[in-house]
């Protein structure tokens, strides 16, 4: 069933989005680089490796300089037009494709790169690849300003990732796994939309009390 409302809100969605997405693809193609759309490998279910699409908002090379596949606060790779569709989350738009052929759902954990990947513990890999990816989830909206949060908790990139935040995505992703419900699958959509015009708002806390504790080390600044 799930399935099936993945099928026709994308395509919904894609036919609401087409006169943005050609007016970014303006914007894009006379601004920056010059690239409209970015492809990325990720991991989907049993780990099958397919495109991810997104909106141009980095340099070209970006894989391969600073942070690698993290993007950091600030991030100097990130263009000046990729910095408001990153904020909006309007970049990740594209993934509607992906959602519509079947690559993705539009709940569930969010698709990793091979490298990123390696930062979560064997078992969480194990449980998030069971699922279909998505293009919001659990581990979505708590991670929603996810460079803030590495900038804020005094470790390294590397060292946030691997010590605190892989774990703890692991820990929500585990958590959905077992309560892959519709009633879930419709709060979770109406929470990402709600958190992106109430940034600092916490309401899935209360929706789901039963969710894992958050780490101190990703309690600072709250």
């Amino acid at each position: 069933m799930i399935r099936v409302f993945d099928i026709l809100f994308s395509l919904i969605a894609l036919l609401v989005f087409l006169p943005l997405g050609l007016i970014i693809a303006l914007v894009l193609r006379f601004t920056g680089e010059g690239e409209i759309f970015y492809t990325q490998n990720r991991l989907g279910k049993n780990g099958k490796s397919f495109g991810l699409l997104k909106f141009a908002t980095m340099l070209k090379n970006s894989p391969s300089v600073g942070a690698g596949d993290v993007t950091v606060k600030d991030d100097p790779r990130v263009l000046p037009v990729g910095h408001f569709l990153r904020k909006t989350k309007i970049n990740e738009i594209p993934q509607l494709v992906n959602i519509f052929i079947g690559d993705m759902s539009l709940v569930g954990p969010r698709p990793q790169t091979p490298k990123n990947f390696e930062y979560f513990p064997s078992k969480g890999r194990e449980i998030i690849l069971s699922m279909r990816p998505g293009l919001t989830g659990i581990g979505s909206i708590v991670f929603r300003d996810e460079e803030t949060i590495v900038a804020n908790s005094g470790k390294t990139v590397e060292e946030c990732y691997v010590k605190v935040i892989g774990p703890y995505k692991a820990e929500l992703e585990a958590w959905y796994s077992k309560r892959q419900t519709l009633l879930n699958y419709f709060l979770l959509i109406f929470v990402t939309a709600w958190v992106i015009f109430f940034p600092r708002s916490e309401i899935y806390r209360r929706i789901w009390p039963s969710l894992p504790f958050l780490p101190d080390e990703l309690n600072v600044g709250k």
